[in-house]
């Protein structure tokens, strides 16, 4: 039975649909009011506060604790500068990712770890005969999400810290209201956007400052329907929905490298030794058979099937996680495994697996659709994403 986060009892009272969903063991918020319109709109127009608390948090410290972790992941930890956070995914050793997240640099030999799964049995098993100490700090960690164009005049206004010149994927400390804490500028949401760390139990102080304090900022608190809308929009993959870690899969098909989750600018095959290097690097030459893509639906083909039936165009307003197939020429080339209708860009878009050579942009595709129980095929295009890619995300000082 899941258990409530640090910060439960301040979701649970603003929670009016009593709409929720299991993470990881702990209950979240589907949607705070019966739709989830108000929270999407906060998150691309306004401030919108999220309890991420359930993500996996590791702390890696000691003298190989560098070492350890360009083991892991497939960047050059030589690279990354104390502050400095880091996107990535690690592999096994036939390069098939295992899991994707982040790791933030904190000091010279200290680390925090975050992944969807858990993760210490892969991270004790490859440390043998290292220097180091990892530690599962996921309870007593908690973390908080603000995103949107409010979001850093919110955290001017409540925090002390050096807001102004907090570069993406940067990570800085400071506090808010008294409490010690971390501040990195990231999130899931593809929009400008901050994760906040703190001790477990000082976060309900931390919530309620945002709160309070970003109320003329429009700030509202917002749940898992909004926050995979603006994911998919982001081009961002979900575990177990757009992939599947290596360790779970079934079946070989259900397992990616790098390159086909479309993340090969990730991966620095001339670093030191890491596990999956030699896999990875025999498919960088050969090429991979298939990718994670974007696809733009042609809206104007869904309408003509909707008005063939004498029926006004009705599509769901939460994420599709169920997957359809892809066909290219009466061939079925791939799958739709993410798909939703964007409010901000005014489409139907989706994140798709897609053979080779199909995935090229620009791509004509046919993506599959049902209206009234009966099977029917609507033109999709390849796109670049994100779909959504605003200047604010990365602009510094943020706007």
């Amino acid at each position: 039975m899941p258990i409530g986060t640090a910060v439960h009892q301040r979701t649970f009272a603003l929670c009016e649909s009593l709409n929720y969903r299991e993470w990881s063991g702990y209950y979240a918020v589907s949607a705070y009011e019966g739709h989830h319109e108000h929270e999407y709109n906060a998150i691309r127009n306004a401030a919108a506060l999220i309890d991420v608390s359930p993500l996996y948090k590791y702390l890696i410290t000691g003298r190989d604790a560098a070492r350890f972790i360009d083991r892991l992941i497939t960047r050059d930890v030589a690279k990354m500068t104390v502050g400095q956070v880091f996107y990535t995914p690690w592999c096994d050793e036939h390069g098939k990712v295992i899991d994707d997240g982040t790791v933030s640099r904190l000091a010279d030999q200290r680390f925090r770890w975050t992944a969807a799964d858990p993760s210490l049995r892969w991270f004790t098993q490859n440390a043998t005969g290292m220097d180091l100490h990892i530690e599962d700090i996921s309870e007593e960690i908690a973390a908080l999400a603000l995103q949107g164009p409010t979001a850093a005049r919110v955290l001017r206004a409540v925090s002390e810290a050096d807001i102004d010149s907090l570069k993406y994927f940067r990570v800085t400390s400071g506090a808010i209201a008294g409490v010690a804490v971390d501040i990195s500028r990231t999130g899931y949401t593809g929009d400008l956007g901050y994760e906040i760390w703190m001790s477990a139990k000082d976060a309900v102080r931390v919530w309620d400052a945002l709160m309070e304090g970003g109320k003329p900022f429009d700030i509202k608190p917002a749940g898992m329907l909004a926050l995979d809308v603006a994911r998919v929009e982001a081009g961002l993959l979900l575990i177990d929905v757009d992939f599947f870690s290596s360790k779970k899969a079934l079946i070989d098909a259900q397992k990616y490298s790098p390159y086909e989750m479309g993340l090969g600018r990730l991966v620095s095959l001339s670093k030191a030794r890491f596990i999956g290097q030699h896999a990875l690097r025999k498919e960088h030459q050969k090429g991979h058979p298939r990718q994670v893509v974007g696809l733009e639906v042609d809206w104007t083909e869904v309408e003509a099937v909707y008005d063939k039936l004498g029926l006004a165009p009705s599509i769901g307003a939460t994420t599709s996680r169920v997957a359809v197939p892809v066909y290219r020429a009466g061939r079925q080339v791939g799958r739709a495994t993410s798909t939703t209708w964007s409010p901000v860009m005014k489409r139907m878009i989706a994140l798709a697996t897609v053979d080779r050579p199909h995935y090229a942009d620009g791509t004509r595709l046919q993506i599959e659709m049902t209206v009234e129980a009966v099977r029917y095929r609507v033109g999709a295009t390849v796109v670049k994403t994100p779909f959504f890619d605003p200047k604010r995300k990365t602009l510094t000082p943020p706007a």
